[in-house]
């Protein structure tokens, strides 16, 4: 699924109803799991196939936020992370490419990956783990 595609999937998963700001977190959103899926992120996509969830927690886990990706997947309240995190948690040429995509800089795609990362991946995972299946299927099921 294209960037743009999942971008406007995601718009609906962070709350269509709030003008555009959340088509631009969706598309944020939407570039940077695309680059995972498209393995962008120094092949972590191809490991993840349709469903980059799993390759992302793990990179964050993988990174020292741990604490705050399980938050997101548990039910409970939403650890929350920094732009500065995630800069560093995330390859910088995936980073660079959400960034392009999205037609922001590096570090305002990554304070704005920070603003949605928690609700989309709380949102996403409902039952406390990571859904098996691709992205679009997972997104479609639960109605978001």
């Amino acid at each position: 699924m294209a960037g743009n595609d999942l971008g406007s999937l995601l718009g609906g998963l962070l709350g269509g109803g709030r003008g555009g700001s959340s088509g631009g977190a969706g598309n944020v959103l939407g570039s940077l799991l695309g680059a995972l899926m498209g393995g962008g992120a120094q092949g972590s996509g191809a490991a993840a196939g349709n469903n980059p969830l799993n390759g992302l927690l793990e990179m964050l886990t993988k990174s020292g936020l741990v604490d705050q990706a399980q938050s997101w997947v548990s039910p409970g309240a939403n650890q929350p992370v920094s732009g500065a995190q995630l800069r560093e948690a995330l390859p910088d040429e995936t980073l660079q490419q959400v960034a392009r995509e999205a037609g922001v800089s590096p570090e305002e795609a990554a304070d704005e990956l920070a603003r949605v990362l928690p609700q989309a991946v709380d949102r996403l995972t409902p039952d406390g783990h990571v859904p098996s299946g691709s992205l679009e299927d997972i997104i479609r099921q639960q109605q978001l």
